[in-house]
């Protein structure tokens, strides 16, 4: 069985290649400050399942999928 991990770097990519900025997101997310989403994006703070589909449909995925690799 394969491990199924968040891609930080597919996530960082395209935040910026969509212009989104580091509060943008973070006011999606429901945090105050961009330096809190900054440490998601960075994995020193673990993303939560409820925060994954909005992850997705700021970023433009099709599926939440897309924002995982396989380990």
């Amino acid at each position: 069985m394969t491990e199924r991990m968040l891609n930080l770097n597919f996530i960082k990519d395209k935040r910026q290649e969509l212009e989104i900025s580091l509060q943008d997101m973070a006011d999606k997310l429901g945090f105050k400050h961009a330096s809190t989403y900054m440490k998601y994006e960075k994995g020193i703070y673990l993303f939560k399942a409820n925060h994954l589909p909005l992850l997705a449909n700021q970023l433009r995925c099709k599926t939440i999928e897309e924002l995982f690799f396989e380990n």
